[in-house]
């Protein structure tokens, strides 16, 4: 303890901040890792009305007040004896702070467009193109089968048509959807 009683009381203070701020932290850290906290800052810490928030995260959590504490008081250990003046000190740390939260936001950002729904539409067949893997009979009087591909998976959907017989292996359009049943056309 005698090395921060002989520090001045501002470097003292980022130093106070930042080993508490720097344990929990790493305690976030492994527990992101290990899956016990998914939030991720993506929730309030707090019971309130954010009525109309669209945003994807919130700014007021605990993990965006670590990050905070986090970039301020290492910036502000950092910088002690570059910048001499404490008030503009005190500046640079917050802003520097306020950066961090912003890589934060950034960061999760971009890790948000990693996640997308996958999972299968019938009405996303529309306008697409398939083959026909079961003849399909005349006038809606019975249902065939196509294939298509969708997001790079291939789907094997029962279809209709308000034409012709269609036969096997010919090319056609779907144009629209029915009862879960493809409406197809030749092409």
């Amino acid at each position: 303890m005698e090395f921060f009683d002989s520090l001045d009381p501002l470097l003292r203070t980022f130093w106070y901040v930042a080993i508490p701020t720097s344990l929990i932290f790493l305690i976030q850290t492994i527990m992101t890792f290990v899956g016990v906290d998914a939030a991720d800052g993506l929730e309030p810490d707090f019971d309130g009305d954010l009525g109309g928030a669209d945003e994807p995260f919130q700014l007021f959590s605990f993990r965006n007040l670590i990050n905070f504490l986090l970039g301020f008081s290492w910036s502000g250990i950092s910088f002690y004896k570059l910048i001499s003046n404490p008030i503009i000190l005190s500046v640079v740390a917050m802003l520097i702070g306020v950066a961090f939260v912003a890589v934060f936001f950034f960061i999760i950002l971009q890790l948000r467009k990693f996640s997308e729904n996958n999972s299968f539409q019938i009405s996303s067949t529309i306008d697409r193109i398939g083959s026909v893997y079961l003849s399909i009979p005349e006038h809606k009087s019975g249902k065939g089968k196509v294939q298509i591909s969708i997001k790079g998976a291939f789907y094997e959907l029962d279809a209709i048509t308000a034409n012709d017989r269609i036969r096997t292996n010919e090319t056609v359009k779907i144009i629209g959807v029915e009862n879960n049943t493809l409406v197809v056309e030749k092409i």
